[in-house]
């Protein structure tokens, strides 16, 4: 692996690239002054890469050559993999895998292929004891990026680490830990804080996964209004993250598995192309190589020096 070289994957479950009706796309009104700083005006609608001196955007294909609306299942197994999972089981498939999706996901990872090669891995979203108490009577499946994670042999993160500042809450603040799930002493964070706390998490891993699953609830639910609220919470964790990321050494990956978010008149998952987001030394030769979500991974090893798979 490359010396000092470290990436982050900020996951946002279910946010695509839409278009410009405000009546549809919470993004069109949405203040998101860290993006649109770094992007342009106009950046959520765009079908071309869009390349700036800090940062590559690229619209990146989550159908895979199938029909029908991509899956969670099937596409965070293609981001982790670099394989073509839906086209491997025949479907796309979620939100929890199956067992066919389950085996590819057995068959290697990024997290089991860094640990491999010698690095430090995690996935810094942390789950409640009643999460674990669920999976280990039968009650919930893990997801595939947490099975992913167990299936490299690393320890999923408990409230204990987010309480010790080892990771970071999927709604970023840590509010809900306290109002839903009884947690009261988790610390609070404001948004700003929470991202520039991922930028600090980042550089312990070779690779770093945090995952956003409320973007994707947001997509189904709620209104309009509810979206574009739930986008500038997200800018502005991005605004943190991005004040405190290391350009030089570090490599930040922004990507999601279907589209959602950017339809609010209806509530299902869209064949949209969904956002790539690069921040890093490089960023734009690697963005060249990005076509689909197959390639998070090719790009991955490519920065970290990892061994090329063979993804038949």
């Amino acid at each position: 692996m490359q010396n000092g070289r470290y990436i982050h994957l900020f996951f946002l479950d279910g946010v695509g690239l839409g278009g410009d009706d405000s009546a549809v796309n919470p993004f069109v009104t949405a203040n998101l002054p860290t993006l649109t700083g770094l992007l342009g005006a106009g950046w959520y609608t765009t079908r071309q890469p869009i390349i700036t001196e800090r940062a590559s955007l690229i619209p990146t294909d989550a159908n895979l050559g199938l029909p029908n609306k991509p899956q969670s299942a099937t596409g965070q197994a293609t981001i982790l993999t670099g394989r073509n999972v839906p086209e491997l089981v025949g479907e796309h498939y979620g939100p929890k895998p199956n067992p066919a999706v389950q085996a590819v996901i057995a068959e290697g990872t990024l997290f089991k292929e860094v640990v491999d090669a010698g690095g430090q891995a995690a996935l810094i979203t942390p789950y409640p004891q009643g999460y674990f108490d669920a999976v280990a009577r039968g009650k919930r499946m893990l997801s595939s990026v947490p099975l992913a994670a167990v299936e490299a042999g690393l320890a999923l993160m408990t409230a204990d680490d987010l309480r010790n500042g080892r990771a970071v809450s999927p709604g970023f603040t840590g509010q809900g830990w306290r109002d839903h799930l009884g947690y009261d002493d988790i610390p609070l964070l404001t948004l700003d804080e929470a991202g520039r706390h991922i930028a600090h998490i980042a550089p312990s891993y070779q690779f770093s996964f945090f995952e956003h699953w409320p973007s994707d609830r947001a997509g189904h639910r709620g209104t309009l209004a509810d979206a574009a609220a739930h986008l500038e919470m997200i800018d502005a964790v991005l605004g943190g993250l991005l004040d405190a990321w290391d350009d030089a050494n570090g490599l930040l990956i922004l990507t999601s598995d279907h589209g959602n978010i950017e339809e609010k008149d209806q509530r299902q998952h869209t064949r949209n192309p969904v956002p790539t987001l690069l921040v890093g030394a490089g960023h734009a030769a690697l963005a060249a190589q990005i076509h689909d979500l197959r390639d998070i991974a090719k790009i991955t090893r490519t920065f970290l020096g990892l061994p090329t798979r063979d993804l038949s």
